[in-house]
């Protein structure tokens, strides 16, 4: 049987799925966590349930690559290497370089360590763990699948920043958005689900979790999306502040003595919700707390999505269908009921009883002029598919 590899390298990990083809069933899942740190752990989960997990050193990340490849033998999750026909690898940030996932040669890889500076935190990670998987399944196909691709299709309107025109040219200066390979997904879910053909829909993608975009969604291609040249901007999130006048950064960095670097890393690492609470990123862990800070927090954080999705149906005139996605959009009941309830106005009918449970589904009713819904995410199926399209495996 043929499988295919879905591979999100960190800085310090690296989760995996292994998907069977062509039923895509997952054969197994897992991570290497700590890569390069001590008290480092693999996890690989079978398809049964059966998890292992270990305490071992993992000096590199080609090192967890043949731990992986180790286990995967060993727990049958694989009996030759030769069933492993291809390695897809979730990469943030492509630029203007890749409007498409790409089979990984030398120059395309070389396209991704020259993009470090549009995702610090996340390319050079991503390009190390293609590289450890080059070296250890040489002779099997690797494609990168970039967050950014599928927000190519914007238009200079709205990728555009009201800068001077030559950091554009000359630097990239441009909204790339993110969460493309999520959207896209959920973009195609979204159109089974209303039985309607992909091209005939507007659709609004919140996908929702630790860190948040929105997407609007015109005809099957992105339209606009909240997040820009970084994963920065857009809403509140888990730990991003999400929008902020640079001037107030400027204010900031006189008053504290902070530098630049470490003004974005407070706007990366310790705003958002952390920042408004005071207690926790997780949207989990303020919805039960009657702190005024942690209460304030949950209202900031929907009245931004719901003035992103507002935005939207502006632009768009209107929509078909808004999707909920991700951890908080799959799981926070209250916060599903607060953005229909915001766009009652609009013909949303929610259903109240079917947003009482999670779960693929409708939440509104089958009346309303925008029909709201859940679809839970799966990037990893996403890439093991672009692998097959790309590589033409199967």
């Amino acid at each position: 049987m043929r499988k295919v590899l879905a591979v999100n390298s960190g800085s310090s990990s690296f989760k995996f799925k292994l998907f069977s083809l062509p039923d895509e069933k997952v054969v197994a899942r897992g991570m290497a966590d700590r890569v390069g740190l001590a008290d480092s752990t693999f996890t690989i989960v079978l398809a049964n349930g059966e998890s292992h997990k270990k305490q071992i050193a993992i000096p590199d990340q080609e090192a967890a690559v043949n731990l992986l490849i180790n286990d995967l033998k060993k727990y049958h999750a694989v009996e030759k290497l030769h069933e492993i026909v291809g390695v897809g690898h979730r990469v943030v940030n492509g630029g203007e370089y890749f409007k498409d996932s790409a089979i990984i040669n030398k120059d395309n890889l070389q396209k991704i360590w020259d993009l470090a500076g549009f995702a610090p935190l996340h390319n050079p990670a991503e390009a190390k763990g293609i590289e450890a998987f080059m070296h250890v399944l040489p002779d099997v196909p690797q494609v990168a699948v970039f967050d950014t691709s599928f927000h190519q299709t914007l238009d200079p309107v709205h990728y555009l920043y009201s800068i001077p025109y030559d950091y554009y040219k000359k630097y990239g200066a441009r909204k790339y958005g993110a969460h493309g390979t999520s959207v896209h997904y959920t973009t195609l879910e979204a159109a089974k689900m209303m039985q309607r053909d992909v091209k005939d829909l507007k659709l609004i993608i919140c996908h929702l979790g630790s860190g948040s975009s929105i997407t609007a969604v015109k005809n099957g291609k992105s339209y606009d999306t909240s997040m820009g040249f970084s994963p920065l901007s857009g809403v509140t999130m888990g730990t991003r502040s999400g929008d902020i006048d640079p001037s107030l950064v400027q204010h900031l960095m006189h008053k504290t003595g902070d530098s630049i670097d470490e003004m974005i890393d407070i706007l990366n690492k310790k705003s958002g919700l952390i920042g408004l609470s005071g207690i926790s990123s997780d949207m989990r862990d303020l919805k039960y707390n009657d702190d005024p800070r942690a209460v304030l927090a949950r209202k900031i954080f929907i009245n931004r999505v719901v003035r992103y999705i507002g935005s939207y149906l502006a632009e768009m005139g209107g929509a078909d269908g808004i999707v909920l996605t991700a951890g908080v959009g799959e799981g926070d009941v209250e916060v599903r009921k607060q953005i229909m309830d915001a766009f009652r106005y609009m013909g949303v009918k929610p259903d109240y009883e079917a947003n009482k449970s999670n779960g693929r589904k409708f939440i509104t009713k089958p009346d309303s002029k925008i029909q709201v819904m859940i679809i839970p995410t799966n990037e990893e199926l996403m890439i093991a598919r672009d692998v097959v399209r790309l590589t033409k495996c199967c």
